[in-house]
């Protein structure tokens, strides 16, 4: 589609005009101006900024990427804010029956309820609203800053550049006072004493104070031409310490941690080998796992765990209940681990300690005397007391006298007593155990006597029918005669299916099949799956 710009160009001038796009997308050149005086952004691609032919368009506008077919229906302005039209004396038929004004009625008053309204009492009648109907376009309706006036928030910015001005005075007032007195005291005194030294650290900390605001503009960066693209000129704030080195620049080497350029990130240390001393930077990962950073992951995974055992807790909902309650956590586990360690070393003792043990406990020996015979038993002294467990021992229930676990037999455990392998069983003695004995006998006996009497079967002959459907056997041998017949009576069959009326009305049928009768249906079958069946006939 041709343009108002697609004016014939000789090669110099459109050579010209490329280089002063790239000279206004650099920010060499000031930017265009359209029909409003407004700057279009050289970054817009022609195929946007260019107006079709049918607008004829003598300068370069943007005018047709908006919406130039305006409603001449929709306004822009908005209600007239707590404006009157008429204040009446007496209260007229139809009126708010609280107020007196005739815009609403009692039910839509915004006014103070009245124990007697203006309908009974006809005075402090309240003046009409001023009702006013727009009809907005799509954007009006949607704007949430419709209506608002600008000059309504000039107070907040006259109050905060009040109290600026008083500041800075003040400041310079001190700085005034301090120097008078500084003046004064070296007038008296030659040598400068300790309490003008303080005074003179003190005048620096206040002119510091005063020239706060020149100091604020540090790292100024002036652009060369205002443009839309390259932006304006002014102050742009660069808060890196530029005598720093960048992360990306400590290791060169291909292989060492990853930097992410889009996040600026290196997770890795990129001088694993470095003295940890004299290490500036180890990693993004450093932070993470130090300082507030662990204790705030602990802190989360504790709230996940309590609500997922069914505390009502959340990190994000209520941030101090869940630190309260982790901290109770660990006061809690903390008196619960001291409190398992004291009982613990109350039971069995501290061998951290000074105390020394007597030396029969640690050699396991005494200076008891007890003799025995060549049988072992015992003629002089006592016999040495068997440690005893927690557990109940020689517990027999049932009538047993041995307890589960004495017998082991075919892997399963039982009594000794009755040599069961039932559990919680009643003990049978003697009794039992010869009973379970004849019975496992009597089982051998039955098995063997089946065993023997058992033939083993008889083989079976197989048998190769040529039935329906079945294969031909290799061992069958057809007559001539016998097949011509049959392959003449398998025509007249086929010809009775194709043509019914030549089939009699009494009719004999013969189910004896010869093996002459298949093979002719085995001739005669049509194949449908066989390419050439249709040259068969």
């Amino acid at each position: 589609m041709a343009t108002a710009s697609g004016a014939f160009k000789s090669r110099e001038d459109h050579r010209k005009q490329l280089e002063l796009e790239e000279a206004r997308k650099a920010g060499l050149a000031p930017a265009e101006l359209d029909e409003d005086g407004k700057e279009i952004n050289p970054h817009i691609p022609q195929y946007m900024s260019s107006a079709p032919w049918y607008l004829n368009a003598e300068r370069p506008s943007l005018k047709h990427q908006r919406k130039w077919k305006s409603d001449p229906n929709y306004t822009k302005s908005w209600y007239d804010r707590g404006a009157k039209t008429f204040h009446a004396d007496k209260y007229r038929k139809g009126a708010c029956e609280n107020c007196g004004a005739m815009t609403h009625d009692k039910k839509a008053c915004v006014d103070r309820p009245r124990k007697l309204g203006a309908k009974w009492t006809s005075k402090n009648i309240a003046p009409d609203e001023k009702i006013e109907t727009f009809e907005l376009d799509y954007d009006g309706k949607r704007d949430r800053w419709n209506g608002y006036d600008a000059a309504s928030y000039k107070h907040v910015i006259q109050r905060y550049e009040a109290r600026d001005e008083a500041r800075s005075k003040f400041l310079k007032e001190q700085q005034l006072k301090k120097l008078e007195e500084k003046n004064s005291n070296q007038n008296k005194e030659d040598g400068v004493s300790d309490d003008d030294e303080d005074n003179e650290d003190s005048l620096k900390v206040d002119e510091a104070k005063v020239d706060e605001s020149k100091q604020m503009d540090f790292a100024k960066v002036e652009k060369r031409v205002r443009t839309t693209g390259g932006g304006s000129t002014g102050t742009v704030r660069n808060l890196r310490i530029r005598e720093d080195t960048a992360k990306y620049l400590l290791n060169l080497d291909v292989n060492s941690a990853h930097y992410d350029p889009k996040t600026r990130s290196m997770r890795e240390d990129p001088l694993p080998d470095m003295d940890p001393n004299e290490k500036f930077y180890a990693g993004d990962n450093q932070n993470r796992v130090s300082g507030q950073a662990l204790d705030f992951k602990q802190l989360n995974i504790h709230a996940w765990e309590a609500f997922e055992k069914g505390h009502d807790v959340h990190m994000q909902a209520a941030p101090s209940q869940a630190e309260l309650l982790y901290k109770s956590f660990k006061i809690n586990k903390e008196k619960l681990k001291s409190q398992t360690k004291d009982t613990v070393m109350e039971k069995y003792g501290n061998a951290a300690t000074e105390e020394v043990l007597p030396r029969e406990l640690l050699l396991g020996q005494s200076e008891k005397e007890v003799e025995y015979d060549r049988a072992g038993r015992i003629i002089k002294g006592q016999e040495t007391a068997l440690p005893k467990s927690k557990y109940e021992e020689d517990v027999y229930i049932n009538n047993h006298t041995s307890v589960w676990g004495s017998w082991w037999r075919d892997h399963q455990w039982g009594y000794k007593c009755c040599q069961q392998t039932v559990r919680n069983s009643y003990c049978t003695g003697a009794a039992g155990i010869e009973a379970a004995e004849a019975a496992a006998d009597l089982m051998k006996a039955n098995i063997a006597r089946k065993e023997a009497t058992e033939e083993a079967p008889a083989p079976t002959e197989e048998k190769r029918l040529a039935t329906w459907g079945t294969e031909v056997p290799d061992d069958l041998v057809l007559d001539e005669k016998k097949l011509a017949a049959a392959l003449q009576k398998e025509d007249e069959r086929l010809r009775e299916e194709r043509d019914e009326r030549k089939r009699k009305y009494n009719v004999r049928w013969n189910d004896e099949v010869t093996a002459e009768d298949m093979e002719a249906f085995r001739m005669k079958r049509v194949h449908h799956d066989d390419p050439m069946k249709d040259f068969l006939h």
